[in-house]
């Protein structure tokens, strides 16, 4: 049997064992990754390293194993080094230079899943991150991947964690006085909850003074409203005050008989502030990044938990007291307990996300 058509199945024995040994400890070592995907934030990064790491070592094995001669076997060997290195090269502006970036990026960690950053032109929540990629959730709701390349080579801004200036400029005749503007400005910044605001004259065209008012947003999850509500309380600021919003040469060059142009008052602020408990539109414009967010400060919850679980089994091997013992085993327990509600909890928001912007096959 153990000669076939003059071939020695025999000889066959060590390339069938080395797949499947490759293939059951590949399976273990993604089940690996899925059970340490908890404890670690870099898993992504590392899984993907070492799946590669893992194939290339595999093939050699192989090869090495092959019933062949030993000249042919240092052949393909050498034929598998040569596709290796030419494959670097060529694609080490892209693929190799992504993959550095993204190693870099992480170790530099200026942002985090969740964060506001701008980028020339583009501007998002941070969605995802990836060995080649990361992705930014737009003020449109969609999905922007960019190169981790594009990212270290080009200047990226990161919205404070604790809050931003957020801003907006308005143009007036030079028959308001800029002392009567500034005060209402600053009025306006602080109907709109924005703290310790400050007025600037941008500019002092040969039609207009173009003034601009700053405040600091404390609630950066609510960015795009508070740009939307500073607007609008400016304009209530002013034509309160009986100051018309409207270009000087605009008025100069129509027949309005000294019409001024300020809306009349609502009939109602009730209805107003009603409308403002609504649900913020950042929830739905940022929908996966929240997620995303969500799941990396899970991940740091159950780090932080089992820290404190090994610091209390120290303690009650160092503790002699057997009352105190008791109360850090109770205690123990209980960290135990909430860590394992919180990796079902990771899961359920793991898989959540991963649907997010993914159409049906």
């Amino acid at each position: 049997m153990s000669d076939f058509f003059g071939f020695d199945l025999t000889s066959l024995f060590w390339p069938v064992a080395t797949l499947v040994i490759g293939f059951f400890a590949y399976q273990l070592l993604q089940k690996f990754f899925t059970l340490s995907k908890n404890k670690n934030t870099n898993v992504v990064l590392q899984r993907q390293l070492t799946n590669i790491v893992f194939m290339l070592l595999l093939i050699i094995v192989f090869v090495l194993v092959l019933p062949i001669k030993d000249s042919l076997k240092n052949q393909i060997i050498g034929l598998i080094g040569i596709v290796l290195s030419a494959s670097i090269a060529l694609s080490s502006a892209t693929f190799l230079g992504n993959i550095m970036a993204g190693i870099w990026l992480r170790s530099v960690r200026n942002f985090r899943l969740g964060d506001f950053i701008e980028v020339k032109d583009m501007f998002g929540r941070v969605s995802g991150r990836g060995l080649l990629h990361t992705e930014l959730q737009d003020r449109e709701r969609d999905l922007i991947t960019l190169p981790n390349l594009f990212l270290a080579t080009n200047p990226v801004t990161v919205m404070h964690s604790d809050g931003t200036i957020i801003s907006t400029e308005v143009s007036l005749g030079y028959d308001n006085e800029h002392q009567t503007i500034e005060p209402l400005l600053l009025e306006a910044a602080k109907n709109a909850e924005l703290e310790k605001p400050f007025v600037y004259i941008e500019k002092l065209l040969d039609h207009a003074i173009v003034y601009k008012i700053h405040g600091l947003a404390t609630d950066i999850n609510t960015l795009l409203s508070s740009r939307s509500k500073l607007n609008a309380c400016v304009l209530d600021s002013l034509h309160q005050a009986g100051i018309e919003i409207v270009s000087p040469i605009f008025r100069n060059q129509r027949m309005v008989d000294e019409k001024t142009f300020i809306p009349e008052a609502g009939k109602s602020k009730k209805s107003r502030s009603k409308k403002a408990k609504k649900e913020e539109p950042e929830s739905v414009i940022f929908d996966k990044a929240n997620k995303a967010e969500q799941v990396d400060q899970t991940r740091q919850q159950v780090e932080k938990l089992e820290e404190a679980v090994e610091e209390m089994a120290e303690q009650i091997k160092e503790t002699s007291d057997s009352e105190q013992k008791d109360k850090l085993k109770v205690k123990q327990d209980k960290a135990k307990e909430k860590i394992e509600l919180l990796k079902e909890k990771l899961v359920i928001e793991e898989s959540e996300l991963n649907k997010e912007g993914k159409g049906e096959d």
